[in-house]
């Protein structure tokens, strides 16, 4: 039996067009644009340092692609749908500021994934994954609404925390307690 992994650096996927736009992606699946491509390279040669043994990605196409970039040294990368980003439903697509607009709060908005729905995902993923894929470390790469819900449930005062393109963040077990130890990281 494979010992459970005590440190993980959470990272969210490169740049895509939605992203700039700022439209709700979801599990639409565009890709990395060109800024994404370069952000994602500047990731991996950050957590290159890390050592990390193993990348696990959601299966959207911007994620993948930043996860192999990660893995392009030679860490294995494997796809895992419990990573995927949070479903907007039919409020994918949209532009953020037009369906709070129209809501009050994309929380709101009708037919899109509720905030402890996702919460409660990403907390079962994250703790499945550790004790699957370690002894690690172990780089995760999902979604800023993913990793947002996780920063929560390990921390409550993160809850709201920002998570740019390409940013990590690391978590670490201390004590037998998760502990964020450092968040919203990018590398120049």
């Amino acid at each position: 039996m494979t010992a459970a992994a005590d440190r993980v650096f959470l990272a969210r996927h490169g740049r895509t067009a939605l992203n700039v736009q700022d439209r709700l992606r979801g599990l639409s699946d565009p890709p990395l644009d060109e800024v994404g491509v370069a952000e994602a390279a500047r990731l991996a040669h950050a957590l290159a340092s890390k050592h990390p043994t193993v990348v696990i990605s959601s299966p959207l196409q911007r994620a993948v692609a930043t996860a192999q970039a990660i893995g392009a040294g030679g860490t294995p990368v494997t796809v895992d749908v419990r990573l995927n980003d949070r479903d907007y439903g039919p409020m994918t697509g949209r532009l953020r500021g037009e369906v709070e607009r129209e809501y009050g709060s994309v929380d709101l908005a009708p037919g899109v994934e509720p905030l402890t729905a996702l919460a409660a995902r990403a907390r079962q993923a994250f703790f499945e994954l550790v004790a699957d894929c370690g002894p690690g470390p172990l780089v995760m790469v999902s979604h800023d609404a993913f990793n947002r819900a996780l920063l929560g449930q390990l921390d409550p005062a993160l809850r709201d925390v920002r998570q740019r393109t390409a940013c990590w963040n690391q978590l670490s077990l201390v004590d037998g307690v998760w502990r964020v130890e450092a968040y919203d990281q990018v590398a120049d």
